[in-house]
């Protein structure tokens, strides 16, 4: 089985994952609206931290911190040891040399493996994980150190502007006057491991399934129908009936297309009824962060039960996870 031992989230609402939890129940929201953070860029509504980061420091924070929890449920100092390896979830589109910083994280923490980076748009977090549960499924490691990490810059907010799917206010999931939405900066860390003795007697989630198609639609477009959605839904849901699912994560951009090409694929996957969760209002959309930000505030929120994260991105790719907490 594979185990999350640590956990950490670093945004604009607070520093840690208990601050950002609370922030969520307190229905404290992140989102304002920006006027001069760029030149040449129009107005836009989003959650940014209050000074710029930068991404390497930021990261290494989130993982100190994710390593805290960890290191009281399994005394080693795993970062560097070889049995663990770095994974970095990052869709940031104007550095193409996205293995750097992953390189500086892992030489932060004395880490001798190459890391691995994870870029495949909005479902990257989610892939992310995806890819450490294989690699520990496989025996090829016992630790994996997941990180997701995007800042916002002009590259990206002016793109997002030009394809017209900004919202000029709040993003409003799944509401039929939504008007599109909001981008965010977050930085989040899972640490997942194989090894039983790391959960002790506490609380444990376990990440159960994992599944990621291409719907193959269109370059920025959902397929109309939910394909991907629905077959990676259909995948975690081995095993398992709707009856047993107590929360689904889902995307929930605030966008026209995708807010109901996931209406159609929990519909058409029988999830229909099953609680549902939308954290952009409060994060906007984190982009390389969202998938790990999303699966700690659902988890942490659910307390014991089982839950789904699901994910869609450009270019047709679509992943889910499923989760338990005993």
């Amino acid at each position: 089985m594979v185990y999350c031992i640590g956990h950490s989230i670093i945004s604009p609402l607070g520093e840690g994952s208990q601050a950002n939890v609370q922030a969520v129940r307190a229905g404290r929201s992140g989102l304002k609206l920006h006027t001069d953070r760029f030149a040449d860029v129009e107005p836009f509504c989003a959650s940014l931290f209050d000074t710029p980061q930068e991404f390497v420091p930021l990261c290494v924070r989130s993982v100190e911190d994710a390593l805290d929890m960890a290191v009281s449920r399994l005394p080693l100092a795993i970062g560097s040891l070889p049995e663990t390896i770095f994974i970095l979830s990052t869709t940031k589109g104007d550095n193409l040399d996205l293995l750097t910083p992953a390189q500086a994280i892992a030489r932060h923490f004395g880490n001798p493996n190459p890391p691995v980076v994870v870029s495949n748009a909005c479902t990257s977090g989610v892939c992310a994980q995806i890819t450490a549960k294989r690699l520990l499924d496989a025996g090829m490691y016992q630790h994996a150190i997941v990180i997701g990490c995007d800042l916002q810059t002009r590259f990206i907010v002016s793109g997002f502007q030009s394809f017209k799917a900004l919202s000029p206010e709040p993003c409003r999931p799944f509401s039929p006057d939504r008007q599109g939405l909001n981008l965010g900066e977050a930085v989040a860390t899972a640490i997942y491991s194989n090894q039983q003795s790391a959960i002790s007697n506490q609380p444990s989630w376990i990440l159960e399934a994992g599944s990621i198609h291409n719907d193959a639609n269109h370059l920025s477009a959902p397929s109309r129908t939910g394909e991907g959605a629905y077959r990676c839904l259909t995948d975690v849901m081995a095993g398992v009936t709707p009856a047993d699912i107590d929360l689904i994560g889902v995307h929930g951009t605030g966008t026209l297309y995708n807010d109901d090409m996931e209406t159609v694929a929990i519909e058409r996957a029988g999830l229909q009824d099953v609680p549902k969760s939308v954290l952009k209002p409060y994060f906007g959309h984190t982009m390389g962060a969202a998938g790990i930000v999303e699966t700690i505030i659902g988890l942490e929120t659910l307390g014991k039960g089982t839950f789904i994260k699901m994910l869609s991105g450009f270019g047709g790719v679509n992943a889910a996870i499923r989760l338990t907490c005993k």
